[in-house]
């Protein structure tokens, strides 16, 4: 039933909202932004997005007056607080323990070059922060980097990741850049402006004296969503093509209205749009997908691939401590620890 947003939130209206809310929160299994349950209830043609504000505003009234908790929502990075120090609980020693623990499994801790011998160098952009935090738990299975595009996104972002594709090309790599996005007119548009925004870029130069990267060798592919996927999975369609700035894209006084890419839209999908964040309800899924893109470009055994790095590693470590004694020195302390915690 759709939200009647202009009748007063009573105390009672937002326990009705909230207890919505936990039940998608159960099914979908990791914590949203604000804006992101924005994007859920629009997907189920609940509200509308010009209706986004208000909807933020019920959910902070809600987090406010103890309704929901206050950590119900994800929040937006580059908001939380930096330099904040938890007192240790551990005394030093104690303390000291922890390290050579860590120092007996040092092999988890470092970080070889994956790419090595590899083809492809990828990394991946997705359109919202909650597919964000939807795909992150693949990406770091094949070590791939992954961030918000942010709309048009930044013009540093841009040069930073375009900055690791020049390093993989100068090792031999083919670059690619994988992109989830919107299935609306502009959304369609952004994935294919990614190349020219690179491009933009190409004569920019570093601090260091590195000059920037030009993506003519760089395979860019938008893997979602498609309207196949779409369709398959009966995700919702939105029967409007309000924009952010909420404004209508299918109104003929809409700037843009009569321009091609609008116009070709409309035609070949009709007046809505499908909201990435529409594949959240469906996460296990989702996930698969993704874990069948990547593996579509690094092979089947990829995984096995990256695994078989990491045990090389903790096969040289282990060779190493049984030959110096390192592990048995270490152990020994680890001992000397435990026996001072029995005393006290």
């Amino acid at each position: 039933m759709k939200y009647d947003l202009t009748k007063k939130a009573t105390r009672e209206k937002l326990k009705e909202f909230a207890e919505e809310l936990k039940e998608i929160s159960e099914i979908i299994g990791f914590k949203q932004s604000s804006r992101g349950w924005c994007y859920q209830l629009e997907g189920k043609e609940l509200i509308t997005k010009a209706e986004f504000d208000k909807v933020e505003n019920l959910i902070n009234r809600c987090r406010k007056e103890g309704i929901l908790p206050i950590d119900f929502i994800m929040e937006e990075e580059g908001r939380q607080f930096s330099g904040v120090e938890e007192p240790t609980e551990e005394s030093p020693v104690e303390f000291m323990g922890k390290y050579i623990d860590a120092a007996l499994k040092i092999e988890d801790y470092y970080t070889p070059d994956w790419w090595s011998g590899e083809e492809y160098y990828i990394q991946m952009l997705v359109e919202k922060i909650d597919l964000k935090t939807l795909f992150s738990p693949v990406c770091r299975k094949y070590h791939i980097p992954i961030a918000t595009s942010k709309g048009w996104s930044s013009m540093l972002q841009r040069a930073i990741y375009a900055k690791r594709f020049k390093q993989a090309e100068e090792q031999g790599l083919k670059p690619l850049l994988l992109y989830c996005g919107d299935h609306d007119p502009d959304g369609l548009r952004i994935s294919d402006f990614l190349r020219k925004n690179l491009v933009d870029l190409k004569n920019i130069g570093w601090e260091d004296g590195e000059e920037g990267y030009n993506p003519e060798r760089l395979e860019i592919v938008r893997f979602g969503l498609n309207y196949t996927f779409i369709k398959l999975h009966k995700l919702s369609w939105i029967n409007n093509l309000i924009t952010g700035s909420k404004k209508d894209l299918a109104s003929p006084s809409h700037k843009n209205y009569k321009m091609k890419y609008v116009q070709d839209y409309i035609k070949t999908f009709g007046v809505r749009k499908c909201e990435a964040n529409a594949i959240v309800i469906i996460p296990e899924i989702a996930r698969m997908f993704v874990d069948d893109t990547i593996k579509s470009y690094l092979g089947q055994d990829a995984e096995e691939r990256f695994l078989a790095k990491r045990q090389a590693i903790k096969d040289e470590v282990q060779k190493f401590s049984r030959k110096t004694g390192f592990d048995k020195l270490l152990r020994k302390a680890l001992k000397k620890i435990d026996e001072q915690k029995i005393k006290k």
